[in-house]
């Protein structure tokens, strides 16, 4: 098993890994769809069909709806939308990727995000013929997510390595960035020589119809763990990814994607030293007081578990950081609505799997907790949405999506 999927270092870390891996195995039945069937997961380069596509992507419209993509029991790419919050869904419209294979596993999945004038992308992974391998694909709306585009590769550098682990977000003068884990700095060094992957990005300021040349935020990534965005004050994108600090210590880099020649900061101190990627990236939102709100999992002092801490405006730690009070707490994500915040995560205790969401009415001061759900069939990470309606989290199982208001 190559380093990007290996943690038989630490005990506790893969432990949640393997956990992790089973909950996201199983056959796909997206309520709406009636469609299920067996397939591969993407370690061996096919991934988006079968028992490892339930990941979904969420985004919210300028109009106040909800939308999702994701892949069906049949490998297809598709979108739903809610004019209600997640109350009623439309019925599934597949959209039309020209036979791409589409990663739909957990860290990696199709995202959606919408601009201004009817902009809207889709962007997911194509697996490439060896394993760990991928391209960037998107497809382009001008109508607001009615009809899309044929698919194309986001990226100038078209080697057979990795490009994958996407994340995009239009920011507040439309820009489209796209933000990616890259070898392409691995391969030129040699195998051996390079810790990790790289963090990749390019820009459009056209919705997708073209982009700027791709450019590298940072060298030492961790080779498999999602990226997470937000928007910053200014009207621009923050990223945060979890990154290789010398020697080998698997923490958090922060960004803010302006344009400009930015240089990462370290975003967490656990000092986790580990060889290996844990596939389990972190979250982010902004802050009603200033700086960010963010979660992540990592291993501190020998003790592995999620936390929270705030960031300061410049990405840096401010303030405690506090363990959510689930030891088998994985895969959270976080979103803020003024100084109303929501961490969710799940929480699998042998028999099942437990959506839980920790909520603050006071910008992350004080926090009360509230279990959402419990299924016992296999299901997705859960997906956090804030939109000016509210905050909304999505759960896909293999039997039905479910949205819950956490704040309620």
């Amino acid at each position: 098993m190559p380093r990007d999927h290996n943690a038989s270092h630490h005990p506790t870390a893969l432990k949640r890994l393997l956990r992790g891996c089973a909950l996201a195995a199983g056959l796909m039945l997206l309520a709406g769809t009636g469609l299920a069937h067996e397939g591969h997961g993407e370690q061996g380069g096919m991934a988006g069909h079968g028992k490892n596509a339930l990941a979904t992507g969420v985004g919210a419209a300028p109009d106040g709806r909800l939308w999702i993509v994701g892949v069906d029991g049949d490998g297809r790419l598709f979108t739903r939308h809610s004019a209600d919050l997640g109350r009623r869904w439309s019925a599934p419209t597949i959209i039309d990727v020209g036979g791409d294979k589409i990663s739909a596993d957990g860290e990696n999945h199709p995202k959606i995000a919408f601009g201004p004038d009817g902009r809207a992308v889709i962007s997911y992974t194509q697996p490439l013929a060896k394993p760990y391998t991928g391209e960037i694909r998107m497809v382009r709306s001008v109508d607001g997510g009615q009809t899309f585009s044929a698919p194309f590769t986001v990226h100038a550098d078209r080697q057979l390595i990795t490009h994958r682990f996407e994340s995009i977000a239009f920011d507040r003068q439309g820009t489209l960035h796209t933000v990616w884990i890259d070898k392409r700095d691995q391969v030129l060094a040699g195998k051996g020589e390079y810790a990790g992957a790289a963090i990749y990005r390019n820009e459009s300021h056209d919705g997708g119809a073209s982009f700027g040349p791709d450019t590298k935020l940072a060298d030492h990534s961790c080779e498999c763990c999602r990226i997470a965005l937000a928007p910053t004050p200014d009207g621009h994108v923050a990223a945060l990814w979890r990154h290789v600090f010398a020697p080998n210590i698997r923490d958090h880099a922060f960004a803010i994607l302006d344009g400009e020649a930015t240089t990462p900061v370290r975003a967490s101190e656990d000092d986790w030293k580990i060889d290996a990627c844990p596939h389990h990236g972190p979250g982010l939102s902004p802050a009603a007081g200033g700086g960010y709100h963010a979660v992540w999992f990592g291993e501190r002092n020998g003790r592995a578990a999620v936390r929270y801490g705030r960031l300061a405006a410049d990405g840096t730690p401010a303030g405690a950081v506090r363990e959510i009070p689930d030891p088998q707490a994985e895969h959270a994500d976080v979103a803020a609505l003024g100084k109303r915040v929501v961490v969710v995560w799940r929480s699998f205790d042998g028999r099942g799997s437990h959506l839980v969401a920790w909520r603050s009415d006071d910008d992350g001061a004080h926090f009360r907790l509230r279990n959402l759900a419990t299924s016992k069939d296999d299901n997705d990470h859960p997906r956090l949405i804030a939109t000016p309606q509210g905050i909304r989290v999505v759960w896909r199982t293999t039997r039905a999506l479910h949205v819950f208001d956490p704040l309620s």
